[in-house]
């Protein structure tokens, strides 16, 4: 029996990660993107990693910005990606907030990072093994996920969060910058 071989995925947080975490960020104007994330992302993308970002959008539900506003962020940060010739397989984001929200948004949810419900969502719809692939975040959640969804490699990277020993122990590696990414692959 045909069983067909698994992906391998780079998941990556967005803000602070793909782009400066100026906090609440809808418009490109105000995108600002990390320096060395196309050159990293691109070596991934050509050693057959699908990039797949999962993000926490509370700004959405405090009524920042609207979904709308964000949708039309997301297509053109994944046309600025293939501009350098790589293709965004996803990109999946939660809205939800369980205190600060407007009341359609205000629950507890199982996609808002530290649950694992995006990440285990683009395992399921882009055939992943999480065990061949890497998360990259900033904070103790995007660990935290990680680590819940059964994705083996785990890293911290130091773009201007500060974080705890709890978050350090969460991570298999801990970079200053997405540049030192690279190296894993020849590890």
């Amino acid at each position: 029996m045909y069983t067909q071989q698994k992906n391998k995925a780079l998941f990556l947080d967005r803000d602070g990660v793909v782009n400066v975490d100026h906090g609440y960020v809808y418009q490109s104007d105000k995108f600002e993107f990390i320096d060395g994330v196309f050159s990293s992302c691109k070596t991934f993308y050509d050693a057959g990693y699908k990039i797949i970002i999962v993000t926490n959008q509370s700004g959405i539900g405090r009524g920042y910005y609207s979904e709308a506003d964000f949708l039309a962020l997301t297509e053109w940060m994944k046309d600025q990606f293939s501009a350098h010739s790589i293709e965004v397989t996803d990109v999946y984001f939660c809205p939800h907030h369980p205190k600060k929200a407007r009341p359609e948004y205000l629950k507890e949810c199982s996609c808002r990072k530290p649950a694992p419900g995006m990440l285990l969502q683009g395992i399921q719809e882009h055939n992943i093994d999480p065990a061949c692939s890497i998360m990259v975040g900033d904070k103790l959640s995007d660990m935290q996920a990680a680590k819940k969804a059964g994705i083996t490699t785990r890293v911290l990277v130091r773009s201007g969060q500060s974080f705890d020993e709890s978050a350090k122990q969460e991570a298999d590696l801990i970079i200053d910058s997405i540049n030192s990414l690279p190296a894993l692959l020849n590890t």
